[in-house]
C-alpha cells in the first residue's frame, strides 16, 4: 500500500496546507515555525513509516506521527490564547487533529495486532 492512499495521510497534508496557509501572515518567526514542523510532521511521518522496509519501522514512525498530532493540537490552543489564531480557524483545526489522531489510533493498533500475529 502507498502513503498516498490512506486517507489519514491526506487528511494529515490537508491540515498542514491550511496551516502553513492560515499563518502565513504571522511574523512571530519561533510559533510559526514550531507549529508548521509539528504539523508537517505528522504527514511526513506517516509518509516515512509505511516507506521504511518492517512493520516495526513503520509503527514507530505512526506512533511518531501521532505525537506531533498533540504537540500540534497543544501550540493551536496556545495560538488562539494569544491571538495568532482564530476560535473557529483553531477549533477547525483541532477537531480535524483529533480525528487524525483518533485515525492513526485504530492504524497502529491494526499493526500492532498484525505484527503480533506474525510473530
Amino acid at each position: 500500500m502507498r502513503f498516498e492512499d490512506l486517507q489519514v495521510w491526506r487528511k494529515a497534508a490537508k491540515l498542514c496546507s491550511e496551516i502553513y496557509r492560515g499563518l502565513r501572515n504571522i511574523y512571530d518567526f519561533i510559533f510559526k515555525n514550531q507549529i508548521t514542523k509539528s504539523a508537517l510532521s505528522i504527514s511526513s511521518n506517516i509518509a516515512e513509516g509505511f516507506e521504511r522496509d518492517s512493520d516495526k519501522e513503520c509503527l514507530r514512525f505512526l506512533i511518531y506521527a501521532k505525537g506531533s498530532c498533540g504537540e500540534l493540537r497543544s501550540q493551536i490552543y496556545i495560538g488562539m490564547k494569544i491571538g495568532y489564531i482564530s476560535n473557529n480557524t483553531g477549533n477547525d483545526w483541532i477537531q480535524l487533529a483529533v480525528e487524525i489522531s483518533n485515525m492513526l489510533a485504530g492504524l497502529i493498533k491494526t499493526k500492532r495486532n498484525y505484527i503480533r500475529a506474525k510473530s
